[in-house]
């Protein structure tokens, strides 16, 4: 069934949610689409779920939103009938996995994207249980998954909880179509290929798609991948198949130069065909102009809402895409590395909207994207599209001759938005990229910009580590960038007698990062005086390639070995390190420093890490803040008991 569609340049009045019970869609009848998600329904761009079922919406498609199902029966599945062109499929805003454990494996306490933050709303592998329990009611009904769990398990991936290389999410979940990457072009050529009366299994012609099939014939001068039993052993050879295999899916994510991929799996082949093309700003534009609610769904209410919308009620995104290539990070395999952008009208008249809600007090949390001060593409080759983008990262190890630098644009949009009446502050929070703004010969100025009108009193950046060996393996640059913009922003403060800190990232285990490294890390923590309260262990998700490093413990870009800290004890040590002035950390530090004969960190020296421990003392470091604040609650608590004792006595 159709509905009249629309179009928007900008969203003003508050629109109803879709529907989410049987009750209401019941003088619609069959709905074409239902959607089935991991979070609760939340209505705002944020939410890759939202944005599929609003522009579907927009194109006159009718969609039932069915958040968190029950996964234990089938009842909810089947709430609303079968649909008549397709079941949507999406594990949420972040995988399941992922939301459910640490790096540790340690079950998390709360889950930001329930209500009420409750954890266990939903399944480990949601995406997987979700399609099998609609399988057990609809044996042909068409499934389309998508969303980030689904996009970085397109083909076979190392997967961190099992310790063991998994087959596509495809065959596991019994879809028929994954669409990878953001969606929207691809899940409108679906809807109107379904509409038209093209089976599910016709659909192999749609980029940013794979599909399953049995005879790949026809394809035109395909990659061949290493095959599933190839690559699945946990065997020195099979790991070699699988760095190779994953370097060619590395290789093959730009939109322009990407070949189609095959898989075989014996009785069947995945298929996976070249990214679908980018949005340009105008329909990035009207993805955005939807008429979200921007809000929880009203059932949410009694339970306190939903934790996850307040960071990003009242933010903004710029961009999409990164070209920074972080070796850890997934983004340039899910969104691609050409940046898109929305248009300063669009921003801005969004922006406006905020002013007219009684719940916004001003301030804007954040207007960026993957890396907020990217907003052009890379080089001119982008825009030419000929010759095609070459394989070069952009920024690693150095910054490309050809890379184009630019803040005019972004400063520009920032005045714009912060001189909207009634918006007191607009707040970069989504982090920069340092070395871009180095690198740009009027990068001071976008700096003396952020610093007078954008930071809250910190900004966060991401050196990650000190090592420039374990920077090279996280695709990060080197150290000494990070010394020159630190010490830049500290002068640009100073001159602007503004009281404002950087707090750099970083993080822990990551391959290439042996005790000599993390004993680096600790060394510049003390010297430089920095006291970090958080430390982000590696965590191997599927996607990136500092995760087929740590599975194969090869550099799949050179097939040379790479030592990977996988022990809990090494791990643990790491972390330690970091964290060195921790009083429970003293005796894990020792042995650390004993082990790697640096008995030099171990004494009364300035530049020791820890001073040697005194017979009978508990407390290391009495003078640590930790520390001290233990001693005087231990005073405290001491007199609270003698006049205690004085009162019953005089009783």
């Amino acid at each position: 069934m159709r509905i009249q569609a629309f179009a928007l340049d900008r969203w003003e009045i508050t629109m109803p949610f879709l529907p989410t019970t049987a009750e209401e869609i019941k003088d619609i009848g069959q709905v074409d689409f239902v959607l089935i998600t991991g979070d609760a329904y939340v209505d705002h761009p944020s939410f890759g779920a939202s944005i599929i079922a609003r522009l579907l919406e927009s194109h006159g498609y009718t969609v039932a939103i069915l958040p968190q199902p029950d996964w234990k029966t089938t009842d909810d599945f089947t709430k609303f009938g079968e649909p008549k062109l397709a079941f949507l499929v999406t594990g949420g805003n972040i995988d399941s996995m992922v939301n459910h454990y640490s790096v540790s494996l340690h079950k998390r306490k709360t889950d930001a994207y329930s209500p009420g933050g409750q954890l266990g709303k939903r399944p480990n592998r949601a995406t997987i249980v979700y399609c099998n329990k609609i399988r057990e009611v609809y044996k042909d009904t068409p499934i389309i998954i998508g969303g980030l769990e689904a996009s970085l398990r397109r083909l076979a991936h190392y997967d961190y909880w099992d310790n063991a290389v998994r087959r596509s999410i495809l065959l596991d979940s019994a879809a028929d179509i994954l669409v990878y990457g953001m969606g929207e072009n691809q899940i409108i050529e679906i809807a109107e290929a379904l509409e038209s009366g093209l089976s599910v299994q016709e659909l192999i012609f749609i980029s940013g798609t794979v599909f399953k099939t049995k005879d790949i014939s026809y394809l035109d001068e395909p990659i061949i991948l290493p095959a599933f039993k190839a690559v699945k052993e946990p065997t020195a050879t099979s790991k070699k198949e699988y760095a190779k295999s994953f370097m060619l899916q590395y290789q093959n994510t730009d939109y322009l130069t990407a070949k189609t991929l095959v898989e075989n799996y014996g009785n069947v082949f995945i298929v996976q065909n070249k990214p679908a093309n980018p949005l340009t700003t105008q329909q990035l534009d009207r993805v955005y102009a939807l008429p979200y609610t921007r809000d929880y769904h009203p059932m949410y209410k009694e339970a306190g809402g939903v934790p996850a919308i307040e960071e990003v009620k009242f933010s903004i995104i710029s961009n999409r895409g990164c070209f920074g290539a972080c070796n850890f990070c997934a983004l340039s395999f899910h969104q691609g590395r050409l940046i898109q952008v929305r248009s300063h009208k669009s921003i801005i008249n969004e922006a406006t909207n905020f002013t007219h809600d009684p719940a916004f007090k001003g301030y804007i949390h954040d207007v960026g994207g993957p890396t907020a001060n990217f907003r052009i593409p890379s080089c001119k080759r982008w825009e030419k599209e000929q010759p095609a983008p070459c394989k070069r990262q952009c920024l690693t190890p150095t910054p490309c001759k050809n890379l184009r630098y630019d803040h005019e644009d972004y400063l520009k949009l920032l005045k714009s938005v912060r001189e909207i009446p009634k918006i007191k502050k607009v707040f970069v929070r989504s982090g920069i990229r340092y070395d871009y703004v180095l690198a740009d010969p009027k990068g001071d100025k976008f700096l003396q910009e952020l610093c007078a009108h954008h930071i809250s009193g910190r900004l966060k950046v991401a050196p990650e580590h000190v090592s420039d060996k374990v920077l090279a393996t996280m695709g990060k640059p080197g150290f000494d960038g990070y010394k020159t913009f630190a010490k830049k922003f500290e002068e640009t403060n100073r001159k602007l007698k503004k009281d404002q800190y950087l707090v750099p990232y970083l993080m822990s285990s990551h391959p290439g990062c042996g005790l000599n490294e993390a004993i680096e890390l600790a060394e510049y923590l003390q010297s430089s005086g920095q006291k970090p309260e958080q430390v982000q262990d590696f965590y191997p998700t599927p996607g990136t390639l500092s995760t087929c490093m740590y599975y194969t413990g090869l550099d799949p870009r050179t097939m040379e070995k790479v030592f990977v800290p996988k022990s809990q004890r090494e791990k643990t040590t790491q972390r330690a390190l970091i964290q060195y002035r921790l009083p429970i950390n003293y005796n894990i530090v020792k042995a650390a420093l004993l082990k790697a004969g640096r008995k030099d960190l171990i004494g009364h020296d300035p530049k020791a890490l820890i001073r040697p421990r005194a017979h009978g003392r508990k407390n290391p470091l009495p003078n640590h803040p930790i520390a001290k604040t233990k001693t005087d609650k231990a005073k405290k608590e001491r007199s609270n008991q003698r006049a205690v004792q004085k009162i019953r006595k005089r009783k």
